[in-house]
């Protein structure tokens, strides 16, 4: 079978391209759609078995990182019922979500992620950085042991981060649900791959270092850094001191670390379906 995958376009979303890349390299057939285009049914959620809300400024960030796309997809209707609806069926059939940056911070205003109560709730939100600033620099991940889908057999990687509103936060008895129900995906590290709360390596300042967390099913995903930015070996800023681990040239990886999260949504979807 043929894995379908929908990236999400439009409306200042700007890693669109990188993240077609990656689902095509995984094996996937990867299209790139317009939110306007969902709206008017001239594509069809059901069609696909993955949806990727891809990094950027959708809107501008007016109202807040991602907030009036979420609030445009919350309350669009497509062909006569609410895209929402169609949203939350899509993952109800099994199917999977990414969100990365910007994307994670539509999910998360969609109240899809961490939905730790209900679909459509929001329970959790991404600030302002504690720099007060942009922040645009590679930072280490610890990957915990969860039922993400998309994380399967990563331990630790590498990524880039380039927001400006990444602070996760949210009321100390959500921090403990999430941890209570293992939705904690990643996590800011140190050189050591232990969870940092210090700047830079924690970038923003996000409570308990979290970077990236799922949903009870696994299914649905979202995290701060940047997977379709390090799909090629090259791509890593210290690649050529990393190559001299290899004696044989031969022998350097061809891949980037960012390139398995995709392959793990294109190999589950290959299994289940």
């Amino acid at each position: 079978m043929k894995v379908k995958a929908l990236v999400l376009s439009g409306e200042g979303i700007n890693c669109d391209y990188e993240t077609a890349l990656a689902f095509s390299l995984a094996g996937a057939e990867s299209k790139r759609v317009h939110i306007n285009d969902l709206i008017a049914g001239w594509e069809k959620l059901e069609e696909f078995h993955i949806i990727a809300f891809p990094g950027g400024f959708s809107f501008g960030d007016h109202l807040g990182a991602g907030k009036a796309l979420a609030n445009k997809i919350k309350n669009a209707f497509s062909q006569g019922t609410k895209l929402f609806d169609g949203l939350k069926d899509f993952i109800e059939n099994g199917r999977l979500v990414i969100g990365i940056c910007n994307g994670f911070q539509v999910l998360v205003k969609l109240g899809l992620l961490p939905a730790l109560k209900a679909q459509g709730n929001q329970e959790v939100s991404l600030f302002f950085n504690d720099s007060a600033r942009f922040e645009d620099r590679w930072v280490k991940l610890k990957v915990n042991k969860t039922n993400c889908v998309f994380t399967r057999g990563i331990e630790r990687i590498d990524l880039p981060c380039r927001h400006a509103e990444g602070k996760f936060v949210a009321d100390r008895k959500t921090i403990n649900e999430l941890w209570k129900n293992s939705l904690v995906v990643m996590q800011y590290a140190d050189d050591s791959y232990n969870p940092s709360y210090r700047y830079p390596l924690n970038p923003n300042g996000s409570i308990d270092a979290i970077a990236g967390i799922c949903d009870k099913t696994g299914r649905v995903f979202g995290l701060m850094p940047h997977p379709e930015a390090f799909l090629f070996f090259e791509n890593h800023p210290q690649w050529t001191r990393l190559r001299n681990k290899f004696i044989n040239i031969d022998e350097m990886p061809k891949k980037g670390d960012g390139q398995k999260i995709f392959e793990n949504a294109v190999d589950y979807i290959k299994m289940h379906f």
